[in-house]
């Protein structure tokens, strides 16, 4: 079955489940679906200027959604448990850690900067949607 028909599927046994990516290459893409396989990702979070004008759905508590790879194949099934609006200055250490790609707050605050630079902008007081969510179904 190709990934349209497996996507299908899902959204079948996951009314309502949003498709998405992580991150914004191939690499950080794999990256970070292997940390959320190790338990080691358990947060995400994207500016919430994606999320206006027609852009993403906002995450919804309790809202199982699919992550695909970067070639579109679905790879994960998450469920959304917690979602927050807060301000990139405003990201504590503990979220910042939970989200399982630096060891220190000031190593994400970095990473991320550079991140939103490359993806429409950063400001140290831009909202961002900080999602925790927990491993549903790991579909490799």
């Amino acid at each position: 079955m190709n990934a349209a028909g497996r996507i299908a599927v899902l959204r079948r046994r996951y009314p309502g489940a949003v498709t998405f990516t992580f991150g914004d290459s191939r690499a950080l893409c794999d990256d970070l679906l292997a940390r959320v396989r190790l338990g080691a990702k358990t947060a995400t979070c994207g500016a919430l200027r994606d999320f206006t004008g027609g852009g993403e759905m906002l995450p919804e508590r309790g809202r199982r959604d699919i992550a695909l790879d970067w070639r579109g194949n679905p790879a994960l099934v998450i469920e959304t448990v917690e979602v927050r609006i807060r301000r990139f200055c405003d990201v504590t250490e503990e979220f910042a850690l939970a989200e399982g790609e630096d060891e220190t707050l000031a190593g994400w605050q970095s990473g991320h900067r550079a991140y939103f630079e490359r993806n429409g902008g950063w400001t140290a007081d831009m909202d961002l949607v900080c999602e925790r969510f927990r491993l549903i179904e790991d579909l490799a």
